[in-house]
């Protein structure tokens, strides 16, 4: 089966293109980079001639509030016009756990209307959507530095490892389109705060992590059910110890 892969050359990309190769499907890894912009449309077509599955892993160089809108709204229509084009039988997409919770977020906000785009293009889809990554750990804790300290929220999370989503993206592969959303998270629930402790722990990182209710998530307000799947999620299998560990 001939799948592309737009973003495959990110983080996620790649991880997914090695386990659908291994799994012996006709992989295309489309990105800039391979001659393929999904903004200005420039290779689309002819990527996704022949191709059954397109999944979709793309995402914004900037996260300004009008660029990332215009990224995902742009990108989106242009994919979703090539693969009707060239008969796709499953349009699946890498989403957000939360994305419709938090309207202040100008990212959140255009994935929402990214998923919009695809729901009504007319395609057979699944969204996955995934709760952030460990690997994004990092930038969450630098999200939160003033003078020397970080302050977060004690908001609960479920982060998963990036292994985990490329696992549940071919998983969905593999299935019949849901027309729906899919929602992937780690197997535990953690805290904002004390994840950012851990781990700073095992990055010996003598900064120190306040927890306070009134900072932002990436300037939004969230709360024990912002960043959390609903009833029922698929779950990764690497703990957050474990990941740290290796």
């Amino acid at each position: 089966m001939k799948v592309v892969i737009v973003g495959g050359s990110g983080l996620i990309g790649k991880k997914l293109s090695n386990l659908l190769r291994q799994g012996g499907h006709d992989v295309v890894s489309a990105s800039p980079s391979s001659g393929v912009n999904s903004v200005t449309g420039a290779g689309v077509e002819e990527a996704l001639a022949g191709a059954q599955v397109v999944v979709d892993v793309s995402n914004s160089p900037s996260f300004e509030e009008r660029a990332v809108l215009e990224f995902f709204e742009t990108s989106s229509r242009n994919l979703l016009a090539a693969a009707k084009t060239a008969g796709v039988r499953h349009y699946v997409a890498l989403s957000v756990v939360g994305a419709d919770r938090l309207p202040d977020s100008g990212y959140m906000r255009a994935k929402v209307a990214q998923e919009k785009l695809i729901r009504a293009a007319g395609l057979p889809y699944t969204i996955l959507r995934a709760t952030q990554f460990y690997e994004f750990v990092g930038g969450i804790a630098e999200s939160g530095a003033v003078d020397g300290a970080v302050r977060l929220p004690p908001a609960q999370m479920q982060p998963i490892a990036a292994d985990d989503v490329a696992q549940g993206l071919a998983d969905v592969v593999a299935q019949s389109p849901i027309n729906g959303i899919v929602e992937l998270a780690g197997p535990e629930p953690i805290a904002m705060d004390e994840l950012v402790r851990r781990y700073f722990s095992s990055k010996h990182d003598e900064r120190q992590v306040v927890t306070d209710t009134a900072a932002r998530y990436f300037g939004a307000t969230v709360n024990d059910q912002s960043l959390t799947p609903g009833n029922n999620p698929r779950l990764g299998a690497i703990r957050f110890e474990q990941w740290l560990g290796a």
